[in-house]
């Protein structure tokens, strides 16, 4: 197999691609669903390599392979970008107005080229898949048409980096279990015959109902749940009414509903239902609901994150991993692991001036974190192939 001090060699080999791949990517985001030019600039540096490639029908999104044999690990990246207008200033702006790579995924997919490169001329014992997929930050996310396509058909366990400008370059963010958590949307509309504000006790009075369900509903949640199972609804959209003094006939509200537990995901759309026609009923409003079932939380496997574990302190030393939080943001790479094993590894990317969130304007990715990010990614997908010992095995047969 290959030693780390090999596999550091193959990284700053294949690194300056990596970064001119990214850059590229980062002047020409596109939308969700809208990624071809992304998808066919991946494909066509992969197959300048000789990596096999395999382009989906619908011109968005991709698989590429490596290796051989029975044995099938797997690596997530995403093509898409985010309808936000970047800074003209930001390094390596983007061209294209209203779109923005804004969360990392340029530097996701420049990552999993740079493994795909650098172990390609290896005798590897087993295949590695690499999966590119199209709109992670659609709803609910391109990850389900990559599974209903069988882009991880046989493979055994899965893995995939995720920038975090809370961590400093240099650093993996590990956790087991719940790292990320699940996204439903919810719209309750309320209705009723209207009427005038000087009686409302002839109507039924919408907006004093709306305002009802606004505050009792996540008071509610928060006592039929238990605490330990983290929960949050907010409600983002309100929607009812064009006077001051008339009742209107409809209001409409728009939530959002995370949780970090997968059971209590499954229960949650007819609790919902019940608690906001309950709050409801005894202003005499009339409810419908419409429950958008989204993403379910990234639940990291044991056995994987112990895998990346040790690859990582053989590759770099144990300071370069570090603990990490969960978020309650959302990320569709459940969807993979709902079928086979995985993680979600978060890679330290702080820039060198002050840390801004992701999904900002103002978000610029590090670059010097491309290169621990292919290094950590190529060690842990040979940990996860079986090799007894990582990369601390015997010297490297030559290359092929």
């Amino acid at each position: 197999m290959i030693s780390p001090t090999e596999l550091r060699g193959l990284v700053a080999e294949v690194l300056p691609t990596a970064t001119e791949l990214r850059r590229a990517i980062h002047r020409h985001p596109e939308l969700s669903y809208q990624e071809f030019a992304t998808t066919e600039r991946v494909a066509t540096t992969l197959q300048y390599a000789g990596v096999r490639t395999s382009v989906r029908e619908a011109g968005t999104g991709l698989t590429a392979e490596i290796g051989s044999g029975p044995r099938l690990v797997a690596y997530r990246a995403d093509l898409d970008a985010l309808p936000i207008d970047e800074p003209a200033d930001n390094p390596f702006a983007s061209q294209v107005p209203g779109v923005m790579h804004a969360c990392g995924h340029d530097a996701h997919t420049a990552i999993a080229v740079g493994i795909a490169l650098a172990l390609s001329h290896f005798r590897l014992p087993g295949r590695i898949r690499f999966v590119f997929q199209p709109a992670e930050e659609s709803f609910p996310g391109g990850a389900v048409d990559m599974v209903r396509e069988g882009a991880i058909d046989e493979v055994m366990s899965i893995i995939a980096l995720h920038v975090d400008p809370g961590l400093d370059v240099g650093t993996l963010g590990l956790r087991t279990g719940a790292i990320t958590g699940s996204a439903d949307r919810f719209t309750i509309r309320l209705s009723g015959p209207g009427g005038h504000t000087a009686r409302p006790h002839r109507t039924v009075d919408l907006i004093y109902a709306a305002g009802k369900v606004i505050t009792e509903l996540p008071g509610l949640l928060d006592r039929l749940v238990d605490t330990r199972r983290a929960l949050t609804v907010v409600f983002g959209r309100v929607s009812g009414g064009v006077a001051e003094n008339v009742i209107p006939a409809t209001v409409e509200l728009g939530a959002t509903l995370r949780t970090l537990d997968r059971e209590l995901w499954d229960e949650l759309p007819p609790l919902i239902e019940e608690l906001a026609v309950g709050i409801a009923a005894p202003t005499g409003a009339k409810v419908e609901i419409d429950y958008l079932r989204g993403i379910p939380p990234v639940i990291n496997d044991p056995a994987v994150i112990d895998q990346a574990r040790a690859a990582i302190a053989d590759l770099s030393g144990p300071a370069a991993i570090v603990p990490t939080a969960t978020s309650m943001g959302a990320e569709d790479f459940s969807r993979y692991l709902e079928r086979i094993p995985g993680a979600l590894i978060r890679l330290g990317s702080s820039p060198r001036s002050a840390s801004v969130d992701l999904h900002s304007a103002q978000f610029v990715f590090d670059e010097r974190a491309l290169e621990h990010g292919i290094g950590a990614g190529a060690a842990t997908l040979i940990r996860m192939l079986g090799h007894p010992s990582g990369l601390s095995g015997p010297t490297p047969p030559p290359r092929d």
